[in-house]
């Protein structure tokens, strides 16, 4: 029994001074992140291609956008014809497809709107009214 808990404190002890391995200390120990480390080291050609993009604006055509310069990119930009549906319709149709919103056209109102999921099992409904004047 001796040698047995001889061989488990020394065990225990080993894999203690594994874990703390693996634990950053704080203090003049603590490793240099990799951005850090790399921030001074140039990349062949990007520093200058970076200045000469700086001076350039680039203007680009993103669906019906044009974009000057780095500005917001459309992913995906889809088109579903639509029916007038009932909130119900809506909410199986939202389920169906396995989103957290569905956007549908109500069919009392006429107006589109979107049922969304919200925290836990609660849903909730937001509807445009459409001002036909344009103000």
């Amino acid at each position: 029994m001796a040698a047995l808990d001889l061989a488990l404190d020394k065990m225990a002890a080993q894999m203690r001074r594994a874990a703390d391995r693996r634990r950053v200390h704080r203090g003049r120990r603590t490793p240099v992140s990799v951005g850090k480390a790399l921030s001074d080291v140039p990349v062949d050609g990007y520093a200058d291609t970076v200045a000469e993009e700086d001076n350039v604006a680039i203007e680009r055509q993103v669906g019906p956008i044009t974009v000057t310069g780095d500005g917001p990119l459309v992913v995906r930009e889809k088109t579903h014809p639509a029916s007038p549906m009932t909130l119900d319709q809506a909410l199986y149709e939202m389920e169906l497809v396995g989103h957290d919103f569905y956007l549908y056209v109500d069919k009392e109102s006429e107006r589109p709107a979107v049922v969304y999921r919200r925290r836990g099992y609660d849903y909730g409904v937001i509807s445009l009214e459409v001002d036909a004047r344009g103000e």
